[in-house]
């Protein structure tokens, strides 16, 4: 289930992103906002409707929150785990998650091309 999700959830990715950029242009990573935004509100509806018991379906939940929806992106998981850390009170969990996340992913996406950089010369 999760597999067949993520399948389309990156082909819509790449359709929508594509479209956005042909729409407004490079300048900005307008294509990939657009989705993490759409992607987060997504997986808040989805959710919504999981706890208030509508969606019941085990596997539709793991087809659509795990794999539709961490296929489009996977900001919208970080974003959901985030805002239950919130809703919980877990205040420092949730403002370390941001933080940690945000420095550690540029952190780690530096890190990789500088790697790559050394490994090619």
């Amino acid at each position: 289930m999760a597999g067949l999700g993520g399948f389309f959830g990156a082909i819509l990715r790449y359709v929508l992103s594509t479209f956005i950029y042909k729409l407004l242009g490079t300048d900005f990573p307008y294509g990939t906002f657009v989705v993490n935004v759409l992607g987060c509100f997504l997986i808040g509806f989805f959710m919504g409707l999981v706890d208030a018991g509508v969606i019941i379906s085990p596997n539709l939940r793991i087809l659509i929150a795990i794999g539709l929806l961490g296929g489009f992106t996977t900001f919208s998981s970080f974003s959901y785990e985030t805002v239950e850390l919130l809703k919980a009170g877990a205040w420092l969990s949730a403002v370390a998650n941001v933080v940690y996340t945000l420095l550690n992913c540029l952190g780690a996406t530096w890190f990789g091309e500088v790697l790559s950089r050394l490994i090619t010369k």
